[in-house]
């Protein structure tokens, strides 16, 4: 494997745990929103990663990524989390029910935020990795001059 596709390796990171986090801060931003274009209350969105070298065992993977140059991960899919939503009793609320009740999104503020922050870590994990592929390769120009 050269020092340029470990370059490619850190930028599919970099470009997935971005896109992980803004899935994360739309679920933020439309936490209290009850009604979509649908009519229905927004669902906590998840971001699918996968291994661009598709669902093989590690060593396949190794191999394949060794001989093809190849390898990362990448955004496989964007879910939408169907767990309950929550009853929340505010009869004046003009989305309520018979009974008084308004169906709030399924997004929890505190799991949303341990979740940026562990994607904010994995990207900053695939920025040194970037860096210190960089800087191996202007080593090595160095020793060559």
């Amino acid at each position: 494997m050269d020092f340029l596709s470990s370059l490619n390796i850190s930028g599919s990171g970099l470009t997935a745990q971005k896109m992980r986090m803004d899935v994360i801060s739309q679920n933020i931003a439309n936490s209290e929103v009850t009604r979509t274009e649908n009519g229905t209350p927004y669902r906590r969105k998840m971001a699918v990663l996968s291994s661009m070298a598709g669902n093989t065992s590690f060593r396949s993977a190794l191999d394949k990524a060794s001989a093809a140059k190849t390898g990362g991960v990448q955004v496989s899919g964007i879910v939408e989390d169907q767990s309950a939503l929550v009853p929340v009793y505010d009869p004046g609320h003009p989305d309520a029910n018979e009974e008084g009740y308004v169906m709030l999104p399924n997004v929890n503020r505190a799991q949303e935020m341990i979740d940026m922050l562990g994607a904010s870590r994995a990207y900053e994990a695939n920025v040194t990795a970037f860096n210190a592929t960089k800087a191996m390769a202007l080593k090595a120009l160095e020793i060559g001059r």
